[in-house]
């Protein structure tokens, strides 16, 4: 994949070949251009001088332009490398989805949100990888979330008053009762911040630095992550709607 530090080098001569540096991206034909990102790419794996125009130029193509030929290419040649991002998420172990699942709504997500008017406001190919990075993160937490509160909590982290099922209907009860409490935490919390931090910590079990990790998105730094759980901590402790329906109150 490219590099995320763009080169300051000129690249070197090759055989015949024009330095890069003077190789307009924009005179190359899509499929000049693709081969030139792949020859880069190689460049950057072994540690020679490399150019990112190239690349820059195959997702404006893609984003400014809305060339779906140009965007097919940007999913071939990025594919492996947005893979790798999903499965370091620690969101992603035991999600029950596969990486491809992700690596799809990834690039969804993306081409949806950088319209021409935003890609504009991405001048280099570090800062679009890096939000294309983000909307990684952001597609696995999401779909984390969305799934079934009641299959994501271990039995004993319920504050239900529970006993052992013995049939289909006390556990399709029980079931209810489960998803009830969670839209309940749910409809408490404030914003994405906290949910990231309600989740990752009492579903996905994440220390605060592996949320901060994980949706740096969202947080300014580790420090933000703790406030941010000892305030929602404290003010659900607080609320009396919660607390009936732990049987607290």
């Amino acid at each position: 994949m490219m590099t995320m530090n763009a080169s300051t080098n000129r690249p070197q001569r090759t055989g015949d070949r024009l330095p890069a540096a003077i190789i307009d991206p924009r005179a190359l034909s899509l499929p000049a251009l693709m081969q030139r990102c792949i020859v880069e790419s190689e460049h950057f794996y072994r540690g020679r001088t490399h150019d990112t125009t190239f690349a820059y130029e195959l997702f404006r193509r893609a984003l400014a332009e809305r060339d779906e030929l140009a965007w097919e290419y940007v999913y071939l040649h990025y594919s492996a490398l947005v893979e790798s991002w999903v499965r370091r998420s620690g969101a992603f172990t035991g999600c029950g989805e596969s990486s491809e699942f992700f690596v799809s709504a990834a690039f969804t997500k993306f081409w949806r949100a950088m319209t021409p008017e935003r890609f504009a406001t991405f001048t280099t190919l570090p800062a679009l990888l890096h939000y294309l990075q983000l909307c990684t993160s952001s597609v696995v937490i999401d779909s984390v979330r969305a799934q079934s509160w009641a299959e994501m909590v271990a039995e004993e982290a319920l504050p239900l008053h529970q006993t052992p099922c013995s049939s289909p209907d006390e556990e399709a009860l029980e079931r209810v009762q489960r998803s009830e409490f969670w839209q309940t935490i749910d409809d408490l919390l404030n914003d994405d911040a906290e949910r990231a931090v309600v989740i990752g910590s009492f579903v996905l079990g994440l220390k605060p630095g592996e949320i901060y990790q994980e949706r740096p998105d969202l947080f300014g730094d580790i420090n933000e992550v703790y406030n941010v759980k000892r305030n929602v901590l404290s003010r659900l402790s607080r609320n009396t709607d919660l607390r009936q329906t732990m049987g607290y109150a």
